[in-house]
């Protein structure tokens, strides 16, 4: 049967569209003449044959397909789409908004650190962009054997190598691990980058990566807190006592957790040392002592001997008493 050999009309349009779909293909077993070409803002419509594209139409509207279409598609190629050619076309639709996509670490990712054998564990989460950028790579990689093609897939796609690039580039170049989120910017674009080269082969390319913020375990989380208010309390050895009254006194020490137990104990035994430096500070060296009311070394106002006033002199002018 030919390419119009049935004279009702048939509609070419993205009939199964939804919002989250990157591309869906049409193919029938033959466009009929008569048929319109509906195109909707946001979409491309790639007229594919023996899966080669002949013609891309970026303008949304309503277009008779034998009129506006075949003429157009004719010139390229050497396309013959005729009325007895007997030839079908595969019309391929493209969503060409940028997709938003959340992502989170599904579970904390263990990035080496020092003093940490396990590693420190950490959770992040974000959003990136993507959108189709090749046309040609997009129908050789995935369309060509393909109907259509979801978020979804892509999403599944960049999570499975997110952690490994979320480890790569907080460990490059001795990231603070206690602070992060203040070199989160760069942490995104090299993930960004890496991404890209990902997904470029498939004609998408990712627009914007975004970390919104790290996370780390309640313990350490509470350890970066107490750290950060050292400074506004300013004297540690008076912070450390009142945490350690605070801790008996709540009862905190009793049935914690192991960590919560090394850390009561690391701070008691902080305290006990400094205590014990404050006592031998304040210690002096042993003397011998004076006695009351006179001053070592100094003569005497009296003689200590007959009583008469000295006056100064090194002699009582009294009895002769030696008084110094």
């Amino acid at each position: 049967m030919g390419l119009f050999s049935k004279q009702f009309a048939n509609v070419v349009e993205w009939e199964e569209f939804r919002e989250d779909m990157i591309f869906w293909k049409w193919h029938n077993t033959e466009i009929k003449k008569g048929s319109r070409l509906i195109l909707r803002p946001g979409q491309d419509a790639i007229f594919l044959y023996n899966g080669q594209i002949e013609g891309v139409f970026t303008e949304d509207g309503d277009f008779d397909i034998e009129s506006e279409i075949i003429p157009f598609l004719s010139t390229l190629k050497g396309f013959k789409f005729g009325f007895n050619s007997g030839m079908r076309a595969e019309v391929l639709f493209v969503n060409t908004k940028e997709f938003v996509v959340k992502w989170g670490t599904g579970n904390a990712i263990n990035i080496p650190a020092p003093g940490l054998p396990g590693g420190m564990p950490i959770r992040s989460y974000g959003t990136y962009t993507f959108r189709v950028s090749d046309y040609i790579r997009l129908i050789d990689k995935i369309a060509g054997i393909k109907d259509s093609y979801l978020v979804e897939n892509v999403q599944v796609r960049i999570s499975a190598v997110l952690d490994q690039l979320l480890m790569k580039w907080i460990s490059k170049e001795g990231k603070d691990m206690f602070n992060l989120q203040a070199n989160s910017f760069d942490i995104a674009n090299g993930i960004r980058a890496d991404l890209d080269a990902q997904i470029e082969p498939d004609g998408l390319t990712i627009g914007n990566f975004n970390i919104m913020s790290f996370s780390y375990p309640k313990e350490i989380q509470d350890m970066i807190n107490k750290t950060a208010s050292h400074s506004m309390i300013g004297d540690l050895g008076r912070y450390q006592q009142v945490s350690m009254t605070d801790a008996m006194a709540q009862g905190k020490n009793a049935g914690g957790s192991t960590a919560a137990d090394m850390a009561g104990m690391m701070m008691g035994m902080n305290l006990a040392n400094q205590m014990m430096q404050n006592t031998q500070n304040t210690q002096t060296p042993n003397s011998q002592s004076t006695p009351s009311g006179t001053a070592a070394g100094a003569k005497p106002n009296f003689c200590p001997n007959c009583g008469t006033k000295t006056e100064g002199a090194n002699f009582c002018p009294n009895c002769g008493q030696k008084l110094v």
